[in-house]
């Protein structure tokens, strides 16, 4: 019997993790586990494409590579941070303003 060794988990050219056979990002995954708690079995109602196999492997990727995927997410949050205050006196935001349909 020859062992067969699957990881479910591919690079793509920029070194972003994928699960296999899917569109879908470790990372991806990742911040849904790390916002709502869920089990993997959860997850696979979540993300109902996915087979348990694939979820662990998403998961067990990020727990061996958690500084630069911790980063990653730190990194992206602050982004959304600058660009949330950069837009909060946009000049549409200002006109909702202006007919009293935003605060």
């Amino acid at each position: 019997m020859t062992a067969v060794e699957t990881t479910h988990i591919r690079l793509d050219e920029q070194g972003r993790a994928w699960i296999d056979d899917t569109n879908v990002k470790v990372i991806e995954v990742v911040k849904d586990w790390l916002a709502h708690g869920s089990s993997p079995e959860e997850m696979c109602f979540q993300y109902s494409h996915l087979s348990l196999a694939q979820v662990h492997a998403a998961l067990a990727h990020y727990c061996d590579h958690q500084e630069q995927f911790d980063r990653a997410i730190a990194d992206e949050l602050q982004r959304w941070e600058s660009q949330a205050t950069a837009f909060k006196d946009s000049p549409i935001r200002r006109k909702l303003r202006a007919l009293g349909k935003l605060r």
